[in-house]
């Protein structure tokens, strides 16, 4: 016979506390209030005294609403319905589609046993050749991409959605303005991408607590898909928010605050998170790329500087390109030595020599005199940022390793490149 509490000790934003016993941490529990039953979650437990965080808000909640607690902890329905649809936060249907309470599976629980993975060794691949020839993205990696307000990240991930070769596209919306959240769900419509997409969308004007369940959610969905044998993308937008949330409700209870008034657990709270990605022995996938806003462009925020420790590298977005320096995929190694010959040393001899432009750049505004070599290192990196940074360059691998042999032989000798005579013979272009 379940409880009923009809005392509650205090109200602190979307934070209540009541006396009760026999309750976990991270049950639910069903509060009735004057505009009807709303649900919380244990979020602390001190003894008898209980703190939940009411989805709904605290707004009208007085101290003699009657609490009944569950037993359970939150779960979300999983089944073949949920592609194409878009739900909020606690997973209610968003796109005014029917609720789906069938096969309800239990959210936030722990991340795979490592003997049931396998070492990272296939490529997604995304048609921007800033990711797939020069910091791919490999199945089951964790990546952010650490951006500024301002920005193009959302655009960056609509175009990551929609041209993945994935299974299934998870996309988890933090804090979005509304704006956004109808740019996503419009552009992966129009791009034909939707039927394949399952969007939790947590918007500025919703309660806090439902931001705090946005990765959860889209990730335990993510694992079953993933155990019926499909290759899903989690796409996270943007995690500085999810740790905003954290910290707004660790403020209204009152923690003893780490570095920046984020709680001391940053860290694990993130980890546990971004660790679900992996690539079963015997079933799919789970790939984790996730949105890091940096405050004042501050990579020591303490948001960016614990996801960097945590991740397997990260892409910088700067002035609407992922930039080349700083970014670094990490597990690219085991995948691009495997897609075509000329990958790898392409890469690393194309980097290199936008690396020289990048000095010459600086000499030239300085006003040093330019060489004849400094002028085809300009002539090289002016086509470099055009047809290989530009976010909106859409073209496969095979094309992008072709350009960047095009590139190199309309600006240099084949000798100037640094690259191996046998490559060269191969794949350097035959001028008429």
């Amino acid at each position: 016979m379940k409880k009923i509490y009809s005392k509650i000790e205090s109200i602190t934003g979307n934070v209540i506390t009541v006396r009760a016993e026999g309750v976990r941490y991270g049950d639910l529990a069903r509060i009735e209030t004057g505009f009807g039953p709303s649900l919380a979650e244990v979020n602390r437990l001190a003894g008898d005294l209980v703190s939940l965080q009411v989805f709904a808000g605290g707004r009208g909640i007085s101290t003699g609403d009657s609490i009944e607690f569950l037993g359970r902890p939150m779960e979300v329905s999983f089944s073949e319905n949920l592609l194409g649809r878009v739900f909020t936060g606690s997973g209610g249907p968003r796109d005014n589609g029917p609720a789906l309470t069938e096969n309800l599976i239990p959210i936030g629980g722990p991340s795979v046993n490592p003997s049931q993975r396998i070492i990272p060794r296939r490529m997604i691949r995304t048609g921007i050749p800033m990711i797939d020839l020069f910091n791919t993205l490999v199945v089951s990696q964790k990546l952010p991409i650490f951006s500024i307000s301002g920005e193009p990240y959302n655009e960056l991930l609509a175009r990551i959605a929609m041209q993945a070769e994935v299974d299934v596209i998870i996309l988890g919306g933090m804090g979005l303005k509304f704006d956004d959240y109808l740019f996503f769900k419009d552009t992966l419509e129009q791009g034909g991408s939707l039927s394949k997409t399952v969007m939790f969308v947590h918007t500025a004007a919703d309660p806090t607590v439902e931001c705090l369940m946005i990765p959860d959610i889209s990730l335990a969905v993510a694992e079953q898909f993933a155990l019926q044998d499909k290759d899903v993308l989690v796409l996270l937008t943007d995690m500085t928010s999810f740790a905003d949330a954290m910290k707004e409700i660790a403020i209204s209870q009152e923690q003893v605050p780490s570095n920046r008034g984020y709680p001391g657990d940053l860290y694990s709270q993130l980890a546990s998170r971004y660790e679900k990605a992996v690539d079963f022995d015997t079933a799919g996938s789970i790939t984790v790329l996730g949105v890091t806003t940096m405050p004042g462009d501050d990579v020591t925020h303490p948001v960016p500087d614990n996801t960097g420790y945590i991740t397997e590298g990260q892409y910088y977005l700067r002035g609407g390109r992922i930039e080349p320096f700083g970014s670094l995929s990490r597990l690219k190694q085991q995948v691009n030595g495997k897609t075509r010959k000329d990958h790898r040393a392409l890469m690393d001899g194309m980097i290199k020599l936008y690396s020289a432009y990048k000095d010459t750049l600086e000499k030239k505004s300085m006003g040093f005199t330019m060489s004849a070599w400094d002028g085809k290192l300009l002539h090289y990196g002016e086509r470099f940022e055009r047809e290989m940074m530009d976010l909106s360059v859409n073209i496969p691998l095979e094309k992008a390793l072709d350009l960047g042999w095009e590139i190199l032989s309309d600006c240099f000798t084949s000798e100037e490149t640094g690259l191996r005579s046998e490559l060269i013979n191969e794949f350097w272009p035959k001028k008429d």
